[in-house]
């Protein structure tokens, strides 16, 4: 029997594949994937392909700033008031006792990734931040915008997100931070708004002036605070879908043009990411909206600035694109999926209009087409995909204790039915905040991360692509680069964090077939086989080299 599994949180990497340098950690990696095409007779042939790539990754952790739109918001007080009390180890007492902070829900602070076996046969695990240098949140310096001019206390205590003492021991950080003047066009979020908005500039359009704000704004922001890298992100209100038009979203010229000439749509979110891409800053949508047309994602790429959308992953569809993973990986048929959501927090309220419910429906309504695509056995028709209905209804007396109530009614054996019903109580804006936590956490890592083929004299290193598709854990609806392959399934999206995680330390993708245990006798064959893959490994450097 082995013993139960193990956690450290110091270990060292042996390997001449790695070198941990003062500046730069460098590891010579081998990727193994395969190449697919066609032959004459419409058969598919599979290739196994190797490739050795050289990741490269800067040690020194940058002093951070982070602006956030919308930060008088739920989201946004929760996530600086949570990053304070564990900052200051403030505790507090509720009915159940005396309450400490923590990072739980946090995929960089709160989870571990495996390392392998002992030589008892424990399974080690470290924790997923121990494996490559990453910013520490309490260090995050945190600003931002809001329409509303509520300072933070206030707006706290408006949320009604915390327990009413760590309110009143966060009051006295939060009383002095007053959002900056934010942009307002009515014309993008509910009309129920309008009497929040009360600390916003004139004007209600895109204008070359608004624009001029916000990067000023960022500038001001950086200076401030002695800050090496600033990381903007949207947490403000669910807008309307804008209409995508050539002319005007299409090209960089033709977008700041349209910017100048004051356009009407133009959208804030859009506004907020030109002002970043052009401050050389990360951008991040954390809403539905379709923020990233076409001109943004080129001014991005032009300047090598990272973007990644949209819409924050918190609960219900978490839970959704984690269950048809299971099903249809089963072998079972799920027909129909329907989701009814209530909740009484300024999201809610702003949903309540049907043309920002639209943005929303559509982020939760796709999160499963990959994994019904997978499946061609138990999706063969055209158009064969489960029927999808998503419900969203404002209920101010639940505040932000969002109730999801989903029905998943499945096609089993010999045509049986399986209904499975799940009633699911988010907490919205603290399930939202580890994610904010991670989006920026890992976008400013994946700054420092560059990568090229090993053997290639010729290659220099590279960053990864601006759409940041490694954040699709993270998020609803994940913005992927034109000919991509779109990845819902939950733990896939993890393994592709934690794999990348791992190959920046030369360590190997995450293995769970154990063939070295699957033999009687288990350490005479783990010998041999160590002694064959050093033989190996050797082996192929040299023809590599050659």
């Amino acid at each position: 029997m082995t013993a139960p599994t193990h956690l450290e949180t110091e270990y060292q990497i042996k390997s001449k594949n790695v070198d941990l340098g003062k500046e730069f950690i460098t590891s010579n990696y081998l990727y193994r994937s395969t190449k697919l095409r066609s032959d004459d007779n419409g058969s598919i042939i599979v290739e196994p392909v190797e490739r050795y790539y050289m990741f490269k990754t800067d040690r020194k952790i940058p002093k951070l700033g982070v602006l956030l739109v919308g930060i008088g918001g739920n989201n946004g007080t929760t996530v600086i008031g949570g990053i304070l009390a564990n900052k200051y180890n403030i505790s507090w007492n509720n009915k159940n006792g005396i309450q400490h902070p923590n990072y739980f829900g946090s995929l960089s602070q709160a989870t571990t990734t495996f390392l392998g076996c002992n030589e008892k046969n424990e399974q080690v695990y470290v924790p997923l931040k121990s494996l490559i240098p990453m910013v520490n949140p309490n260090d995050l310096v945190i600003d931002g915008w809001d329409i509303n001019d509520a300072p933070l206390d206030k707006a706290m205590q408006r949320a009604c997100v915390f327990e009413y003492e760590l309110q009143q021991k966060l009051v006295p950080y939060l009383k002095d931070m007053k959002p900056m003047k934010s942009i307002y066009y009515p014309d993008f979020i509910a009309s129920n708004q309008t009497n929040r908005a009360n600390n916003i500039y004139d004007g209600d359009k895109a204008s070359e002036k608004h624009l001029n704000i916000i990067r000023n704004d960022i500038v001001a922001f950086k200076k401030k605070n002695n800050l090496d890298k600033v990381i903007i992100l949207w947490t403000a209100n669910t807008e309307r879908y804008s209409d995508v038009i050539n002319g005007v979203h299409d090209t960089e010229k033709n977008f700041l043009n349209s910017i100048k000439n004051g356009h009407t749509e133009i959208a804030p979110s859009q506004m907020f990411a030109a002002a970043a891409i052009l401050e050389n800053c990360a951008f991040i949508n954390g809403s539905p909206q379709n923020t990233f047309c076409p001109a943004l994602i080129a001014m991005a790429r032009k300047r090598g600035v990272f973007i990644g959308g949209d819409d924050f992953k918190s609960g219900q569809t978490k839970i959704k694109s984690v269950l048809v993973d299971f099903l249809v990986a089963s072998g079972i048929k799920p027909e129909s999926i329907v989701s009814y959501n209530h909740l009484g927090n300024n999201d809610g309220k702003n949903l309540d209009e049907a043309a920002q419910f639209r943005s929303k429906e559509i982020s939760k309504s796709n999160v499963v087409d990959d994994v019904v695509n997978s499946n061609k056995i138990l999706y063969s028709k055209i158009n064969d995909k489960p029927d999808h209905c998503v419900v969203i209804k404002y209920v101010p007396t639940v505040k932000d204790s969002k109730r999801a109530m989903d029905e998943y009614t499945s096609k089993i054996f010999m045509n049986g039915i399986n209904t499975i019903v799940l009633h699911n109580t988010c907490e919205d804006s603290l399930l939202a905040a580890p994610i904010i936590i991670d989006l920026i956490i890992f976008t400013e890592l994946f700054e420092r991360i560059e990568w090229k083929l090993t053997y290639d004299k010729q290659a220099n290193f590279e960053k990864f692509d601006s759409i940041l598709t490694m954040l699709s854990f993270l998020l609803k609806a994940p913005l992927v680069p034109d000919n991509s392959p779109l990845i819902n399934a939950l733990f896939k999206q993890r393994a592709c964090i934690e794999n990348i995680l791992r190959a920046a330390v030369g360590l190997p993708p995450i293995n769970d077939m154990l063939l070295e245990f699957k033999t009687i006798n288990n350490k005479k064959t783990i010998k041999n086989n160590n002694k064959i893959i050093n033989q190996n490994q050797n082996d192929e450097q040299k023809e590599q080299c050659v």
